[in-house]
């Protein structure tokens, strides 16, 4: 029996902060990433189009023989994830695994938090969803969760606009909305936060606010291995080559340059048409 790849889906190259942690704790699986720079960012979509780009980009990645695919964007797991999964079960592929970062980030927040005070920092499209809201109020019905969307810090992080002079003092206006108060452990909802995790933590500092921070790309990569464990059958499926193939929708000069910087590791990509 051949066996399959794991899948890692993003609108950009953020999710390769996610990829870059799995890597690190499962270093012999063989990986595909797919970002969709070309439509990028997602965060601002309608709830139907985000869905229609992530159902491209999932059956791409089926194509390419993943059986088990991370969607490593707050947009599309918060907007589309659910569907997706319903119809890989009415399109036959129930042998398919498709996860998200959604859940993770909340069991970790709701884990760690000590006064059931947990913020979220995320795109417009992921706040609106309410997706955090939700999970966290399963997992535990008295946390409350106080949100806040950050449009602006994305396309900083795409454009490499992360300069302190530049950055800084957006990141400051965002964590000083007064919804953040009263947080202790705060989820950085969106994969490109992860990146600018270091500055994050340096304004948080000079605000004098103590505050956990959930970082999507730690947390997903401990449940990963968590869910493997778990889930043997799964795991029995996937090939261990120690292969990497990068894809994109926009074969910019960013992607490889920035990419290869969030990734740790130099990268090759191809550029694919999802439409």
């Amino acid at each position: 029996m051949k066996k399959g790849k794991v899948g890692f889906f993003d609108s950009g190259y953020g999710g390769l902060s996610i990829l870059k942690n799995v890597i690190k704790d499962l270093p012999e699986y063989d990986y595909i990433y797919l970002g969709d720079t070309a439509r990028n960012p997602y965060g601002t979509r309608t709830q139907e189009t985000i869905y229609e780009y992530t159902k491209q980009g999932m059956e791409f990645l089926i194509k390419q023989g993943c059986e088990l695919i991370v969607i490593a964007c707050n947009s599309a797991s918060s907007e589309a994830l659910p569907r997706i999964q319903e119809e890989l079960i009415n399109n036959n592929h129930t042998d398919k695994r498709i996860l998200g970062v959604i859940i993770p980030a909340s069991e970790e927040a709701v884990e760690k938090t000590k006064n059931g005070e947990v913020g979220v920092i995320a795109t417009s499209s992921t706040v609106s969803s309410m997706a955090f809201v939700k999970e966290v109020k399963k997992l535990n019905k008295n946390v409350n969760v106080h949100q806040v969307a950050c449009p602006l810090l994305v396309s900083l992080v795409e454009s490499a606009e992360s300069d302190d002079e530049i950055i800084k003092p957006i990141i400051e206006k965002y964590l000083k909305n007064t919804e953040l108060e009263k947080v202790d452990t705060l989820i950085l909802g969106c994969t490109h936060y992860g990146l600018i995790k270091d500055k994050i933590l340096e304004v948080l500092k000079v605000l004098g606010k103590d505050i956990k921070i959930i970082d999507e790309g730690e947390v997903v990569s401990k449940k990963l291995i968590k869910y493997l464990e778990n889930h043997p059958e799964i795991n029995q499926k996937l090939s261990k080559e120690n292969e990497r193939h990068f894809y994109t929708t926009d074969l910019t000069d960013g992607f490889k340059k920035n990419g290869s910087v969030f990734l740790e590791q130099e990268i090759e990509v191809e550029k694919i048409d999802l439409n």
